[in-house]
């Protein structure tokens, strides 16, 4: 005798309700992940200690350690033309610090200030040789590297990349421009008498660009 099963269909899941227990379970994690994480502002306490580089940070930090070094080692303005005079290598040694194609040299010196552009001034200094011509930018533009390269304690070894190291450069600059400049209207410096604690780079021996780190207005 045959005995017949009837076998009804197999249910099978409704999308509807699988798709609802997906969103669930992302809503689920999403939330997980919104409270185990931490929104962290650049140059912010938390960023340092999470190890990223706050330029704004480093400039702070280390423009009074290079201006210290600077004031300490600044050497007059006519001393250190007839040095390089005699022997431009060796007055580059003897007083300057190296980086890339000349030395980053501390000096000191007051003059009249002559005409400006864009922030850079020429500087009538007595005691340094008629062929000599010395400016002094001002800003708004802070250019160069040189209050980054005056000590010869930063390096390139010490960042990330080239980035970070321009950055520092920059951020080192800045800090200068707040706190030397900030408060001297750099417009209006033709014919008043400047004292300047800066460095320039010695590339030219018959032309520098200082960068000051302490200008003072008589």
């Amino acid at each position: 005798m045959n005995a017949s099963v009837n076998a009804g269909p197999i249910p099978r899941p409704r999308k509807g309700r699988g798709l609802v227990t997906a969103i669930g379970i992302a809503i689920v994690l999403l939330g997980a992940m919104a409270l185990d994480t931490e929104v962290v502002k650049i140059g912010s306490e938390a960023d340092l200690r999470d190890g990223g580089f706050s330029a704004e940070g480093f400039g702070a930090e280390q423009f009074p350690i290079v201006r210290a070094s600077v004031e300490e080692r600044a050497v007059e303005a006519g001393e250190l033309a007839a040095a390089i005079a005699e022997d431009q290598a060796a007055a580059g040694e003897r007083y300057g610090v190296p980086s890339g194609i000349g030395p980053v040299i501390p000096l000191s010196f007051s003059g009249v200030v002559g005409e400006g552009k864009a922030g850079i001034y020429t500087v009538d200094v007595e005691g340094v040789p008629e062929d000599l011509t010395i400016r002094v930018q001002t800003g708004p533009a802070i250019n160069g590297t040189d209050l980054r390269d005056a000590t010869g304690t930063i390096q390139f070894g010490q960042f990330t990349n080239q980035i970070e190291y321009q950055n520092a450069a920059a951020a080192i600059n800045a800090e200068m421009k707040q706190q030397v400049l900030a408060d001297i209207d750099t417009g209006d410096l033709t014919g008043k008498t400047i004292s300047v604690t800066g460095v320039f780079q010695l590339i030219n021996p018959h032309n520098w660009l200082v960068t000051p780190v302490r200008l003072d207005v008589q």
